[in-house]
């Protein structure tokens, strides 16, 4: 019969390995990127990560970066995420791996401080890519949300999607609204809101019990919404494109004449298109700054990857953050046999209990044990 190593075994294995990773970043001699961001909270604490690719990797692989193209090369656990921490953390991290030729982030409050006053402390200047999604989300929020005319049309999608969502006509519920970070997602409601459009055109009383009738009761005033949903629905199909066309080629000088040929498709008016034109007339330049490579402009593949950390850690009964957190480096780059094996060689067990005692600390489940024996042993001695 096979030997069978315990899971505990298994995940102990994984932190070596995860650590073992970590110890091995150092110094490249070719132009970097560094992409950084916080998850969300994991129980009581955020995970910050900062991620390395070459600055040629859109030019060899001509589509969008996937996770095999980066390199974990930071991994903090932090207790409180303000603008000094995020300075103190890329130090750390910067002083190992060297200092990258730009960076990539999204427009969080923390994150731009953190950078800036790390930025201001160096003696060679850092350039900073806005990533491109976020960009638009921004744009999209401050040219609509507050409109009279999207108001009405999210109270519409709101009451419309409850009354028929446990009906027959189920299927044709609208694209959920996010509570947060909505119009990071918006473009497949206005698809739905244009397609639903050319059914809701149609001239005439609908028969009864016919699924158009069961529409328009579930959403009243739709057509009088017309002309907001095929503006909102184009703007937000051309920001689509553009940020396909850009996240898959990256910047320079051909994908910037196509982004700006699809931007005047949209109105004159519009405002998410003036704001995307200034975000491309700004990163052009700096695009030519770097040299002749496409300028990778996205953050997408950082959420990718706490993503899948995510998915691992919702496995625990109760979500906290463990030393679990050291799959991460393993879920980056192309890691071969020889490299695990070497990893986890480098080191040993004690060497894990150490970087978890400095990083991690007691998790939620460690606290709660420690209470409960304290109040059972009170018990005892009375």
């Amino acid at each position: 019969m096979e030997w069978i190593p315990h899971f505990t075994s298994t995940i102990n294995w994984i932190g070596r390995v995860g650590v073992g990773m970590l110890k091995e970043i150092g110094k490249i001699d070719k132009p970097w990127i560094a992409i950084i961001d916080h998850s969300i909270n994991i129980g009581t604490k955020k995970l910050f990560v900062i991620l390395r690719i070459e600055m040629d990797i859109l030019y060899k692989r001509d589509k969008a970066i996937t996770l095999e193209d980066c390199e974990c090369i930071g991994l903090k656990i932090c207790d409180v995420v303000n603008g000094e921490s995020v300075k103190k953390d890329l130090e750390e991290v910067f002083k190992i791996s060297g200092n990258p030729d730009a960076i990539i982030k999204d427009t969080d409050y923390t994150l731009n401080k953190g950078v800036r006053l790390y930025r201001e402390s160096q003696e060679k200047p850092i350039l900073l890519i806005e990533d491109i999604s976020h960009v638009v989300a921004k744009s999209l929020k401050k040219e609509f949300q507050e409109t009279k005319s999207y108001k009405e049309f999210s109270k519409l999608i709101k009451n419309g999607s409850a009354r028929i969502r446990n009906t027959e006509i189920a299927f044709l519920t609208p694209p959920k609204l996010r509570n947060k970070a909505r119009f990071q997602n918006v473009s497949q409601l206005g698809k739905w809101g244009e397609k639903m459009m050319e059914h809701f055109n149609i001239r005439g009383r609908a028969k009864k019990g016919s699924i158009l009738e069961r529409l328009r009761k579930a959403f009243p005033a739709f057509s009088k919404l017309k002309s907001f949903i095929l503006n909102f629905s184009k703007t937000t199909s051309v920001t689509s494109q553009v940020m396909k066309r850009l996240k898959n080629r990256g910047l320079e000088q051909s994908t910037y004449d196509d982004c700006k040929l699809m931007l005047k498709e949209l109105p004159k008016s519009s405002q998410t298109a003036k704001s995307l034109r200034n975000w491309l007339d700004r990163h052009l330049k700096i695009q030519q700054q770097l040299g002749s490579y496409p300028l990778p402009i996205s953050s997408d593949i950082i959420e990718s990857l706490f993503g899948k950390f995510k998915h691992t850690i919702e496995k625990s009964p109760q979500s906290d953050m463990n030393h679990s957190v050291l799959i991460i480096p393993l879920l980056c780059g192309k890691v071969s046999k020889e490299k695990i094996s070497d990893a986890l060689n480098s080191v040993s067990q004690k060497e894990l209990e150490e970087w978890k005692e400095k990083y991690i600390g007691k998790t939620m489940r460690m606290k709660r044990i420690d209470f409960l024996n304290q109040n059972i042993q009170k018990v005892v001695n009375i």
